[in-house]
């Protein structure tokens, strides 16, 4: 099968390769995202994938590349095509009804804790959002969401430029800043004419100033907490 990148590890020198996966990856999808959640001190910080999402997303509503070492499986990362319905994200950021079918979610992104600190999660991002330019359908905006405090992933999202628009309840019950991009242009619109950094868990502040048109883009570390680093722009109003 045709690979999408072939690289090496940084911490072993070991060689491996990204390619798009298929139904037939799913039995090491499942896996290595069970493997995954098992060491997770707070699981309340990822939202795992269903076989049946996994399945839809392997089926035509999304892509999935997969980096694969000799040893099989050890880190992958999702779109998805979301359905149109009273959950979209599009929703929660305030976007019109005939812009959701625009949006594509950057979902979940699985490394094997052995091979962390590898920067499999940044390589598999810069690839995916690659691979999204190959699909039929055109896509303006990417959207998706990372709990509170799940630093590395908050982290990871401000490094492709996507900005938190809003922070609600999802998932039934869990608490997720919901993270936008603009796919075409520099997604800021507008010079920054007030910044505020807000504690993170500070969340009456935040959502406060979210509904305001404010934008979260960046995190900085402050006395052993993390603050957001949130911003107003002119063509805001």
């Amino acid at each position: 099968m045709d690979h999408l990148f072939q690289g090496f590890l940084d911490s072993n020198k070991e060689s491996y390769i990204v390619r798009l996966l298929s139904k037939e990856d799913m039995s090491q999808l499942q896996q290595l995202q069970e493997l995954v959640v098992d060491t997770l001190t707070e699981k309340k910080n990822l939202q795992p994938l269903t076989y049946e999402e996994l399945d839809y997303i392997l089926t035509g509503n999304g892509l999935m590349i997969g980096a694969f070492t000799a040893k099989g499986l050890i880190a992958f990362r999702a779109l998805l095509v979301p359905p149109i319905d009273e959950e979209h994200l599009g929703l929660d950021v305030g976007l019109e009804a005939q812009e959701l079918p625009q949006v594509i979610y950057q979902e979940i992104s699985n490394v094997h804790p052995d091979y962390r600190g590898n920067r499999l999660q940044q390589t598999l991002a810069h690839l995916v959002m690659q691979e999204l330019g190959e699909l039929d359908q055109r896509f303006t905006y990417v959207a998706c969401t990372v709990a509170p405090f799940n630093i590395p992933s908050l982290k990871d999202k401000f490094k492709q430029g996507m900005e938190i628009a809003a922070l609600n309840i999802k998932y039934v019950d869990q608490l997720r800043y919901i993270f936008l991009k603009r796919l075409e242009g520099d997604g800021g619109g507008g010079e920054i004419s007030e910044i505020l950094r807000v504690p993170m868990e500070d969340v009456e502040c935040q959502q406060a100033l979210l509904h305001e048109g404010w934008r979260g883009i960046s995190l900085e570390e402050d006395d052993g907490g993390y603050r957001v680093l949130y911003v107003r722009r002119e063509s805001m109003g």
